[in-house]
């Protein structure tokens, strides 16, 4: 790749960067993914994600569209700079030995969905009990007869009341809970988003050497995206019900991930592994489609250049 002589803490950048933009730009849409994934068949609030976001902001408001960003705005960078420069430390040492083949893409992919975990799984598990509580509270108002008798209203908690007991009943583990689902989804995807986005890219270049122009950079990353989110969306669905802790009286509760999938193909059918598959292209795509664009714009190299060098 024509990135390589990028320095690390440029690469963080670039990433970082890119995630604050995207998510800021994209939440309400992934708002509307975790309430569609959560409801199942006899507590089906929402038919559809224009339906999810007009009765968010009737019943919460406009800024009830961004319930949970802040976690995803504090963690998303550091998210989306362990993907991206993970992937690119192993797309450079798998490419030492020779051509860079589409297995070594591949692995590089495999490579870069295993960290970012590290960060993700918590981040989801935060946003998700934040983005689905408004959703448990407009089933209480509409669909009362969902909600368990003697049941109380409580007011939604923020996420470090929800860090703070989750690390107090379960300790770390309770910030890791749906760790496996997690990675069963961010493995496949980097695999399949990585390569395909980096031979997108060579499509576009200018010369054998020359980088993609930037506008080629950002439709490779949005169809290299959509095309990754929307293959591992029934993987998603699976992660999103296995995360969220609270549930109405009428929907089922897992106990793993066999659990999960035997319980919705039972209940649901095959295509409740489909929820959310449109909203997540619609938050996925033009998110990596930004994070290339700042990524081979060089935006954090150019933020580096304005810090004193050091004299040799």
């Amino acid at each position: 790749m024509a990135d390589k002589q990028i320095s690390l803490p440029a690469k963080l950048i670039n990433g970082g960067i890119a995630g604050l933009i995207g998510v800021t730009c994209v939440f309400p849409i992934d708002l509307a993914k975790t309430r569609l994934q959560n409801q199942q068949n006899g507590s089906r609030l929402y038919t559809s994600m224009s339906d999810c976001l007009i009765k968010t902001i009737r019943s919460e408001g406009y800024f009830g569209m961004y319930r949970g960003a802040a976690v995803n705005l504090t963690l998303v960078t550091p998210e989306k700079a362990i993907k991206l420069a993970a992937n690119d430390f192993f797309r450079h040492h798998l490419s030492k030995d020779g051509k860079l083949t589409l297995l070594k893409e591949m692995l590089a992919g495999c490579g870069a969905g295993t960290c970012q975990v590290i960060v993700t799984t918590p981040m989801e598990m935060l946003k998700i009990q934040l983005q689905d509580a408004g959703r448990l509270a407009a089933q209480r108002k509409l669909m009362p007869e969902t909600v368990a008798a003697g049941t109380v209203e409580t007011k939604s908690p923020t996420a470090m009341q929800l860090t703070r007991q989750l690390l107090r009943e379960k300790g770390i583990a309770g910030l890791y809970k749906g760790l496996g689902a997690t990675l069963l989804r961010d493995v496949p995807f980097s695999i399949i988003y990585f390569p395909l986005f980096a031979n997108l890219n060579n499509l576009g270049k200018r010369g054998a050497e020359g980088p993609a122009p930037f506008y080629v950079s950002f439709v490779s990353g949005c169809v290299a995206g959509s095309t990754a989110a929307v293959a591992v969306n029934p993987v998603d669905v699976i992660k999103t019900r296995l995360q969220s802790l609270n549930r109405a009286s009428t929907e089922d509760t897992y106990s793993g991930v066999t659990d999960c999938i035997r319980k919705i193909m039972r209940n649901e059918g095959p295509a409740a592994f489909l929820k959310g598959a449109y909203c997540r292209a619609l938050v996925i795509a033009p998110l990596f489609g930004i994070a290339q664009v700042v990524y081979f714009l060089g935006v954090g190299e150019f933020i580096l250049s304005f810090l004193p060098k050091k004299d040799n």
